[in-house]
């Protein structure tokens, strides 16, 4: 048995490591491995938190007090969050986490280094959920005593207001939430800011660099409006640039803390960015999205001609612009009212309301549903309120600050940036915001009526995009199934069922040991029917657990884990169900309710198939525990290279269908592991013998009539789909964000290839 440390340094972590070092701690070890200049830094654990609530005595009477809280209460959610805030920081930090600390911080420099105390929940920096800001950070801590208390700190910020209020709000249960805490190295940057690495509403391949001088907390908290530099990834150049007015910076002060310093007449309106150093950003910014496979949000600092990468999560507020957000009404098209003030569109969207100015999170207990709220900055305990209003706006601020990011994320409009919001507007006025435009109205804009349907209304308007390559969704998490069935997706492709139950933070043994699979079959019952729900009458496939050992090793139940020195190469996927039959009987109850509820439309996928025999077996179990296999819809992953070679074999023990899981594809068939630094830039996804495999395996599925699709990260590759439908594939299916640059790929591919038959004929 060996258990998670309680201190782990970032060489040591990787991204399936969240349990243990929350979604920021993950990000830097993976950015770490992958060869981004990140500072040097160590992780005390999540398991050191819980040990320090079980030794203190405090964890029972901890939750207790949280149970049943209403967090649309604002005067009780406040109550109790310092009640329990007071009891974490009443416990003295037991001696053997403070040496174990301490000891690393020698470990960082020899006199003491100048550190970062980041606060890394294990419900963080999610691709549904960013949590941005929720937790505490604490800059410029020197010596052991301040550094025992950041991390303290840290740990009571778990159960602040704004952190219980936006757990709720998630579906996060309190219990099932710890925090990890992040001591980094502080890099005192002369320039600093926030780049995400695709346009955060529409999803553009345009890289958008915010920045200002000093450390990047004025920029993330939006105290300061800051230059805006948009890189086209296409052409490689500077396309449009922003100089703003920049009136501050926030520096280190002395040994602790932070200060706000005014900037000279020079500095304000001086750039911030070369060219040279946005490219460099940007260059940056898309090894980490190619790494990650998704958009990401970039914190970045520089000092002299050191550029340093210090977080980077997805980015969690693409959308498609057609999609309707709720409170907001369409761009008006009649003559608007006057123009009372102009920002920065942050967050896309119309809406009218009534003003209430916010100086200080007080006054938000005046804030009603549908006013719009106008203040210098937000920050994250305005949360609750922003959550009701129909509109935001603000004085400072830019497209990666604090409003335009929990904006997005609320779907609420937002002009940000206008540096006279709070001086210029009167509680109680009746104005429009503009989200895309960035522009404020006086009086309330009513959206024009819509026009009556006739015949040359419906000709002018845009027919839907239709191709025969069906292109589908991959899900992770229930609550992005709305988000997911939005964008017109023509079903799931993927849905990954071990978030599922990694989020129970139990071992599917721990709940047979316990006698309490019921609970285990209810909550997977429930997440697969929350994304069926979202898609009916479409195909959703959902993938049998595929959790490495290192992952069930963390939570309750995972004691016994074997100790594998590859986990990608071990005992998981459909090898471990056939190995662990209590553990499959449990998922297969639940498909087996599902089906029998009339979820028809419920396809199962084994993951980590090597050979036919292991698909006819775990058949065979489904059958004697009462499933109709002849009837179900039942298929594979196609992961490892013997099962792209043995496909016709597949095809006669029984499969519906098969998918490419492209990410494990190119490893397994390149020996190459794309977490190692050494070999990660040798990752190939187009390798002629990775491409070979998949063309094989297509046309060995078409001549039969199955199905074969792909749900690994080239499913949300432009050029790589255009070459899997010239090769005929039947389906594609794309991250959720993808999905409509996805469509246009395919419909593209297709008119080709019947122009080029057109010709050939002709």
């Amino acid at each position: 048995m060996k258990e998670m440390p309680n201190i782990l340094w970032l060489e040591e972590i990787k991204k399936e490591d969240i349990p243990s070092v929350g979604g920021k701690g993950a990000s830097l070890g993976e950015m770490t491995a992958i060869g981004l200049p990140v500072p040097k830094a160590f992780v005390v654990t999540a398991q050191a938190f819980r040990k320090f609530l079980v030794e203190t005595g405090i964890e029972e009477t901890l939750f207790r007090r949280l149970a049943r809280l209403d967090v649309d209460d604002n005067g009780a959610l406040e109550s109790v969050s310092r009640d329990v805030q007071d009891l974490v920081l009443s416990v003295d930090i037991p001696d053997h986490f403070r040496e174990e600390i301490t000891d690393a911080y020698a470990r960082m420099g020899a006199n003491g280094m100048v550190v970062a105390v980041r606060s890394s929940a294990t419900a963080e920096d999610l691709p549904e959920a960013s949590f941005a800001g929720q937790q505490e950070t604490f800059l410029n801590i020197l010596g052991d005593e301040d550094l025992i208390n950041a991390v303290h700190r840290c740990w009571a910020s778990l159960y602040g207001a704004r952190a219980i209020y936006y757990r709720a709000k998630q579906g996060f249960d309190d219990r099932s939430v710890n925090i990890a805490v992040v001591v980094q190295e502080l890099i005192r940057s002369e320039k600093s800011g926030v780049m995400f690495t695709s346009h955060p509403v529409t999803g553009e391949p345009l890289t958008i660099i915010e920045g200002s001088w000093g450390l990047g907390e004025a920029v993330v908290s939006g105290s300061v409006s800051p230059d805006n530099y948009v890189f086209d990834l296409r052409t490689e150049r500077v396309v449009d640039r922003l100089i703003a007015e920049k009136e501050i910076m926030i520096v280190p002060e002395g040994e602790h803390g932070t200060t706000i310093v005014n900037l000279s007449g020079r500095e304000r309106t001086a750039p911030v960015l070369s060219d040279a150093e946005v490219a460099r950003l940007a260059t940056l910014g898309k090894i980490a999205e190619s790494h990650y496979g998704v958009p990401q949000d970039v914190e970045w600092a520089i000092v002299g001609d050191d550029v340093f990468i210090l977080q980077s999560r997805p980015i969690t507020t693409i959308r498609r612009p057609e999609i309707p957000r709720p409170g907001t009404a369409p761009a008006p098209r009649d003559k608007p009212g006057v123009v009372l003030l102009e920002g920065q569109g942050a967050s896309p969207g119309v809406a009218s309301g009534r003003v209430v100015i916010v100086r200080d999170v007080k006054d938000t207990s005046a804030v009603k549903e549908g006013d719009i709220l106008v203040t210098k900055m937000t920050n994250p305990d305005m949360v609750p309120a922003m959550r009701r209003v129909s509109a935001i706006v603000t004085d400072e601020g830019g497209m990666t600050c604090h409003a335009a990011i929990v904006s997005r994320e609320l779907g609420t409009p937002a002009v940000v940036g206008t540096k006279k919001a709070t001086k210029v507007l009167q509680d109680g006025q009746i104005i429009t915001v503009d989200g895309e435009k960035g522009t404020i109205y006086e009086g309330a804009t009513a959206a024009a009526a819509p026009a009556p349907a006739v015949a040359s209304a419906a000709a002018a308007a845009p027919a839907p995009l239709i191709t025969g390559t069906l292109v589908k969704v991959n899900v992770s998490l229930p609550e992005a199934a709305k988000r997911a069935a939005a964008t017109g997706a023509d079903g799931v492709g993927l849905l990954r069922i071990e978030h599922l139950i990694l989020g129970l933070n139990k071992t599917p043994g721990w709940y047979v040991e316990h006698n309490r699979e019921e609970e285990f079959i209810g909550e997977l019952y429930g997440g697969i029917k929350t994304v069926l729900d979202a898609f009916p009458g479409k195909p959703v496939w959902v993938r049998t657990l595929d959790a490495p050992t290192d992952e069930f090793r963390n939570m309750k139940g995972g004691e016994e884990e074997p100790i594998e020195h590859n986990p990608m190469l071990g005992w998981r996927g459909i090898r471990r169900d056939l190995r662990s039959p209590d553990q499959f009987r449990l998922q297969v109850e639940a498909f087996k309710r599902l089906w029998a509820a009339g979820y028809s439309n419920l396809g199962v996928m084994f993951p980590m198939v090597n050979h036919p025999g292991e698909f006819i077996q775990a058949r065979a179990m489904m059958k004697d525990w009462g499933v109709d296999v002849e009837n179900a819809t039942l298929g594979v992953m196609i992961e490892i290279p013997s099962s792209a070679i043995l496909v016709e074999d597949f095809i006669r023990a029984g499969i519906r269908f098969a998918s490419f899981g492209t990410n494990d594809l190119v490893q397994y068939t390149l020996a190459i592991d794309r977490n190692n630094e050494h070999v990660a830039d040798m990752y190939e996804p187009e390798h002629p013998a990775v491409l070979w495999l998949i063309d094989y395996a297509i046309k060995a599925c078409r001549e039969h009539g199955i199905e074969c699709s792909i749900c690994g990260q080239a499913g949300s590759d432009p050029a790589m789909v255009a070459w899997l439908v010239g090769h005929g594939i039947t389906s594609v299916s794309a991250n959720i964000d993808a999905v409509p640059r996805i469509r246009e790929a395919v419909a593209r591919k297709e008119r080709q290839i019947l122009l080029d038959a057109a010709r050939r004929n002709a």
